[in-house]
């Protein structure tokens, strides 16, 4: 069942379109990798999905329209985007940054999700009471995401998550998502350069050209794709 569906989407900004009619589906409990070159409107997706930028089309998500909703209330309705770059408070304890994305729950609630999520990023624990922008950049990687999980969300749009990381770091950090969708039925929607890695978790993938998605398919099928491995996967 597809707990997000998209028909016909078109966005861009200003008079510059970069979306051109796509049609998407997205699978509850799948994590789906989109791949793409550097200006393919990989990022645009992401933000026109969590109502960041203007859009055009039907989006809907979990059996209800949500096109014509604001961020904020795209947010309550279980989307949360961890956006490129990550986005913590640098002034901010490790602490603090959780709590903000617990702005939707009772100081209960918060605590208990804190320690549910505490548990997949251990390393976030040692920290809470540093300042975020003392972190590394894979520790606010994922500072950002546990950020993210505090709202609850069913579906998770992540842009980028391995920009600026270490290939160990982003090896485990892939682990960690994989561990999150398998333990909590987490539903993934993951922009993504290491492509290797990416298809490595996924379920399903698809490719991004112009603005159009020109391939769909299983994340398995995609990685023997001639095309895609020489590509995206820096196969000859």
């Amino acid at each position: 069942m597809s707990l997000l569906s998209i028909k016909g989407m078109r966005a861009g900004y200003g008079a510059r379109s970069v979306l051109h009619d796509i049609v998407l589906d997205v699978e509850e409990r799948q994590i789906q990798v989109v791949l793409g070159a550097n200006g393919a409107g990989k990022t645009t997706l992401l933000r026109a999905i969590s109502g960041t930028i203007a859009r055009e089309g039907a989006i809907v998500f979990d059996g209800a329209r949500i096109d014509h909703l604001s961020a904020r209330k795209i947010v309550a309705a279980g989307v949360a985007h961890v956006p490129q770059g990550r986005g913590t408070f640098a002034d901010l304890t490790v602490d603090e940054n959780i709590r903000l994305g617990a702005y939707l729950r009772t100081s209960a609630e918060a605590r208990q999700d804190r320690e549910r999520w505490l548990t997949f990023f251990p390393r976030l624990r040692e920290r809470l009471s540093q300042q975020a922008g003392s972190l590394s950049g894979g520790e606010q990687q994922m500072l950002a995401i546990t950020r993210a999980l505090m709202l609850r969300p069913r579906l998770l749009l992540l842009d980028e998550p391995s920009l600026g990381l270490a290939p160990i770091i982003t090896q485990g950090l892939f682990k960690t998502l994989a561990a999150i969708r398998e333990e909590a039925g987490m539903t993934m929607l993951i922009v993504e350069q290491s492509a290797n890695l990416a298809l490595d978790v996924a379920d399903s993938g698809v490719v991004l050209e112009s603005g159009e998605i020109v391939l769909r398919d299983s994340a398995q099928n995609l990685a023997g794709n001639d095309e895609v491995r020489r590509i995206y996967l820096g196969y000859e």
